[in-house]
Order: C-alpha cells, then structure tokens, then sequence
C-alpha cells in the first residue's frame, strides 16, 4: 500500500495543477487521500447524492419510480446533458429523468430532480451520512468560465469533499446487499442496487475509466466546475467491487505547457490514478500500463 501511495502522491505532484483524492481498498479496508477532507468545487459529482435522495424518496412512498415528469422551458437553462436541445414539454418516467442526470449529466434532468426531492432535502440527507464538507446551493449552477485561474466561489458553489463522495459511493455499495447499511441511506437493497447500475451506465468515460482495461466496470459520475475536473466512483473487476477512488483538480490551466488541453490533460490524470490503483491491486496476471 505505501508504494501504491508513494506513485499517486508522484503522480499528483508532476502536474501544473492541483489534485485532491480519497481512496479505499475494498479487500482489505485500507484508506488514503490526499486532501481528502478538503473542500472543492463538486461539480456533477453532487448528483450522486441527489440520485439517493430522491431514491430514498422512492423507498418513504412520497415519490414513485414511474410517476411520469415534465421537462419544462425553465430547466432547459444549462449547457450540460441533451435535454437543452429538446422542445419542452415532453414527458419521461422518473426512473429516466435518474438515469439522464446521471449518464450523460443532463441538468434539465438535474432540475427536475432537485424540484421534486427538495434542496434542503438533498443537503440534510449528506448531513445524515456524515458528508460534513457537502454543501447543494443551487439546483442547476451556471456554466462557468474555465479560463479563471480563481475557480469557483466555495462560499456560493456547490462544495463538497473527496471523503464525503467516498463515504456515499461506499455505503451505497454495502447497501445493494446488507438491509441495515441501505437503511442508513434511507432505502433498501434494490434501490441501492439501481442506483449502481445507473452509475454503471455512464457515458462520460474521459476520466476514472479512460486507461482502464476490458473487463474493468466502474459506477462513477464526474464532475466540472470552471477549470476544476472531477470523478468519484467504484472500479469493479468483472463484478467484482476492487477499490473506491474520487478525484478532484483544481486550477487546471486551459492550456498545458505543451499546448494540450487542460480539460483533456487532467482526464489523462485522473485516468492514470485510477489505472495505477488498478495495477496494484489486481488479481490477474494482465499487463501493467506502461503508457506515456
């Protein structure tokens, strides 16, 4: 495990930008970060939190899976997802409007969501699990400008911590099949375990999964927020739950010494930390990465 550690913190440490983490290994229950208690921008990350609220909604009976929802003129406001390009007025299960803001992070869907479960509701439920550093301000936040080397106001963004997201991912991973840990999410095993499938359904796959090898799954959702790059998630092998990785950037320049993207450079980081958990802990006898 220290050597593990020693090659992420080394690989943190050669970029122009800043990196904060949290990492668990499943098998043996060991736990390390960098910055893990620090609070950052979150992001779409947030909307893992907002898809178990609203799943603990499900499982209280005040909300139903099925029960049909308006994509409306007034959540169509956000460059995020694929929605923002549909006529409103059209109409979609709640389960979809789930699975849309999370996959393809669709904030028309985010909207919705956020209206039907409550934004008080959504924080109290992070109190709830211990998410000390999580903080929903707003439904849908505004598009911002990735060119700022400031990022995001924390005292008027959506902020949490690469600790809280793992606390989350982990108890929704214990929940799927233990009844007292989904019961402290405020649902059940299936509802636990819809939600990772869902998560398992990501389209977005420039981070944690980029660098990744066939047969790896991971539940995950990232995140931007201006020029901070984010994604949290669990990395199964086959089905297999391996280890739990969030990763958040800060400070991302738009354009890297060597003239590529910021945005794709800290994909390209944050796929290098997770694939350096993968080759530590795998079972196999597969090649490691040796890429640039």
């Amino acid at each position: 495990m220290d050597g593990l550690i020693d090659r992420l913190h080394a690989l943190c440490d050669a970029q122009p930008f800043d990196t904060a983490w949290y990492f668990k290994d499943l098998a043996s229950g060991l736990t390390a970060d960098r910055g893990g208690g620090v609070v950052a921008p979150s992001g779409s990350t947030r909307k893992i939190a907002i898809l178990m609220t609203a799943m603990r909604a499900v499982h209280a009976g005040r909300l139903s899976l099925t029960q049909p929802v308006v994509m409306r003129a007034e959540h169509q406001i956000s460059s995020s997802g694929c929605f923002q390009h549909f006529l409103p007025g059209f109409t979609i299960p709640f389960r979809d409007v789930l699975v849309m803001m999370i996959i393809v992070s669709d904030n028309t869907c985010t909207g919705a969501a956020v209206e039907m479960v409550g934004l008080d509701s959504v924080n109290e439920f992070c109190r709830s699990i211990g998410m000390v550093g999580t903080v929903h301000r707003q439904a849908i936040p505004p598009d911002a400008d990735p060119s700022g080397d400031s990022g995001p106001d924390l005292d008027r963004t959506n902020v949490t911590t690469p600790a809280d997201v793992g606390r989350l991912l982990e108890l929704i991973l214990l929940g799927a099949g233990d009844p007292a840990a989904a019961a402290k999410l405020g649902c059940g095993p299936a509802l636990c375990r819809l939600a990772l499938d869902i998560l398992s359904w990501q389209r977005l796959q420039q981070r944690l999964p980029l660098l990744l090898p066939a047969g790896a799954k991971v539940a995950h959702k990232g995140g931007i927020a201006g020029n901070n790059f984010s994604d949290a998630g669990i990395v199964f092998e086959g089905d297999r739950p391996r280890f739990i990785l969030t990763a958040y950037t800060g400070r991302v320049p738009a354009v890297m010494p060597n003239g590529a993207p910021g945005r794709a450079a800290a994909g390209a980081h944050i796929g290098r930390l997770c694939r350096t958990c993968w080759d530590a802990l795998k079972s196999d006898e597969a090649p490691a990465y040796t890429g640039p």
